[in-house]
């Protein structure tokens, strides 16, 4: 059978297209017809909700939100309306584990498999075909996924049961949008205080100090590069789900609870469609000090 691919953004075109090189029968479908032609011109197929519930044994998801998510699924004329009896849907949105548990649980009763499979590695990782996923539901259906996870990913693991993908996922938020703050704070000071943060940067990164994150964003910071990989936009939105989930489950979380007001912060100075890289500006504008290259 054909396999479904709903949401081709930032990350769900690039992961398409992978699984086009691959071989793989796609039936497409966004909102952004751009974003459909362009992956339609590179060999998939696009379809309705409906086609994709019919013709597709293996649906993918990729959208901003939760909401949209079960939306897209159990709206009027959504996937599940559809789709048949042993179809597995893999969604790959960062959700709340509340969201991916209601999605598991309402699909299992009409015969449905459900994985949440978030990722981290961000737009590179899309493109390159090397994000990490982190998934959560039944192993027969994580096993029936796994081939399509190898061509996306570097590495796929089931945690445990459904939710439990989407819990990894926020964990890992926590710590890179944290991480993008520390590293921010300790240069917006070395550079106020005069110091070339590229030097600073090649001083410290290969002690403990090290990181992927400090690998991957100081570079873009210096250049004054903010063209989203990730965008704040999304970041935001996963942080507001941990505080969410935190609460929740009553899990104190001051670190993030005041990272979540940096980014809205940043939300109100029209920064949402920069890079979460771009959490830099905020400790810039409380310095009055931009961290770039020295001439």
């Amino acid at each position: 059978m054909k396999t479904g691919f709903i949401g081709l953004g930032i990350m769900g075109r690039p992961m398409a297209k992978n699984l086009l090189k691959a071989g793989v029968d796609l039936i497409v479908t966004d909102l952004n017809k751009e974003a459909v032609k362009d992956v339609v011109a590179a060999g998939a197929q696009e379809g309705t909700y409906e086609e994709i519930g019919k013709e597709c044994g293996v649906v993918f998801i990729m959208v901003p939100s939760g909401d949209i998510t079960k939306s897209i699924l159990f709206g009027e004329g959504g996937v599940a309306s559809f789709i048949k009896e042993g179809s597995i849907v893999c969604d790959m949105s960062s959700v709340t584990p509340v969201e991916s548990k209601e999605c598991y649980e309402r699909l299992k009763e009409i015969g449905v498999g459900f994985v949440d499979a978030p990722v981290s590695g961000g737009e590179t990782g899309g493109i390159n075909g090397t994000l990490a996923i982190m998934a959560g539901g039944d192993q027969k259906d994580f096993d029936a996924l796994k081939t399509y996870f190898d061509i996306m990913g570097s590495s796929a693991l089931l945690i445990g049961g459904p939710g439990s993908g989407s819990v990894t996922k926020l964990a890992n938020q926590i710590i890179v949008n944290n991480t993008i703050a520390v590293v921010s704070e300790a240069f917006v000071m070395a550079a106020k205080a005069g110091a070339d943060p590229v030097k600073v940067y090649e001083a410290i990164r290969g002690g403990l100090a090290g990181s992927a994150v400090l690998d991957s964003k100081i570079p873009m910071i210096v250049e004054r590069n903010f063209k989203p990989g990730g965008p704040i936009r999304i970041n935001h939105k996963d942080i507001k789900n941990v505080v969410n989930t935190a609460h929740a489950i009553d899990v104190p979380i001051p670190y993030t609870a005041q990272l979540y007001e940096i980014l809205q912060t940043l939300k109100i100075h029209g920064h949402m469609e920069d890079d979460h890289g771009g959490i830099v500006q905020y400790f810039e504008k409380l310095a009055d000090v931009e961290v770039k290259k020295v001439d």
